[in-house]
C-alpha cells in the first residue's frame, strides 16, 4: 500500500485523530509498504482516535512457529472462528492513499486510489503486542497458545469481493471505508460493523498502471508510482488473476 503525504499531521487532522508528537517525527512518505513494515492505524478503543504506528502482521499460533497474517477475509470474520474477541473490539483503520495489486501475467503492478488524491482508508483488526491468539479452544489439536513478544502493535487488512475495477486484475481487494463510515467501524456493535464488509463503488477507486520498480520491497520512492503504458486489456487485465497481497 501507500501513503505518499508529505504531512502526518495532516493525515491526523482529517481523520479527527490525536498524534503522539514521538510518534509524528518518526513519519515519512512510503511509496512501497509492505508485509511486515511498520505502517500508521487509527484506533479508537479508548477514548479519542489514536493515529499510530503498528507492524504490518496480525501474529496467530502455527503449528511450529508463529503465522503472520497480513490480511484476513471478512467472510471468516462473521463465522467467528479465531477472530471473534478482535472483530468485537480491536477493529481499527488502516490508513493509506492507495493499495496495489498485480497481474499474474507478466507481474504487471496496478495502484489503486482515488482519482482526485486522498485517502483510502482500508478496514482492519488491530492486536497487542502481550495477547495470545487465537484462544485454546480454537488451536489446533497439540498446540498452545501464543505468547507474542513484546514489541509494537500489530494489524490485518480484512478483504471481500472484488469491485468491478480491482476484479480485472485480483479477485479479491481490501475494505475501503467511506469517510463517513470510520466511526461505525470503530465503535458500532460487530452486526453493525459488519454490514460495512463490502466491495467499495466501482467509481470509487481508478487503477493507474506504474512502475515495475513496486516490485521489490527495496525500492520505496516516488518513482515507484510513475505511470507507466497501460497493457493491452485484452492479454493482461482480463488475464488469471493473481493471488497476491489482498487474498
Amino acid at each position: 500500500m501507500t501513503l505518499t503525504t508529505s504531512d502526518i499531521a495532516d493525515v491526523a487532522a482529517d481523520l479527527a485523530a490525536e498524534i503522539d508528537a514521538e510518534d509524528a517525527a518518526r513519519y515519512r512518505a512510503r511509496f512501497n509498504v509492505a508485509p511486515s513494515d511498520t505502517h500508521w492505524i487509527v484506533d479508537a478503543r479508548v477514548g479519542p482516535r489514536i493515529l499510530h504506528p503498528a507492524v504490518w502482521g496480525y501474529l496467530v499460533a502455527g503449528p511450529g512457529k508463529p503465522v503472520s497474517l497480513i490480511n484476513v477475509r471478512g467472510e471468516q470474520l462473521a463465522t467467528g472462528r479465531g477472530f471473534r474477541a478482535a472483530f468485537a473490539g480491536r477493529r481499527c483503520v488502516v490508513v493509506s492513499d492507495g493499495f496495489l495489486e498485480w497481474t499474474t501475467a507478466g507481474r504487471e503492478p496496478f495502484w489503486f486510489h482515488r482519482a482526485e488524491g486522498g485517502l483510502v482508508l482500508l478496514a482492519g483488526l488491530t492486536q497487542d503486542a502481550t495477547e495470545a491468539t487465537p484462544p485454546p479452544s480454537q488451536l489446533p489439536s497439540g498446540s498452545s497458545p501464543l505468547a507474542l513478544p513484546l514489541g509494537p502493535p500489530r494489524f490485518t487488512v480484512i478483504t471481500t469481493r472484488p469491485n468491478a475495477l480491482v476484479a480485472r486484475v485480483h479477485n479479491r481487494m481490501p475494505v475501503v471505508l467511506a469517510p463517513d463510515a470510520v466511526e461505525t467501524w470503530l465503535t458500532a456493535p460487530p452486526a453493525t460493523a459488519a454490514a460495512l464488509l463490502a466491495p467499495a463503488p466501482d467509481a470509487a477507486l481508478i487503477a493507474t498502471p506504474v512502475s515495475k520498480r513496486i516490485n521489490s520491497v527495496k525500492n520505496d520512492d516516488a518513482a515507484c508510482l510513475t505511470p507507466r503504458a497501460a497493457p493491452d486489456p485484452g492479454s493482461v487485465l482480463e488475464g488469471p488473476r493473481q493471488r497476491n497481497l489482498f487474498d
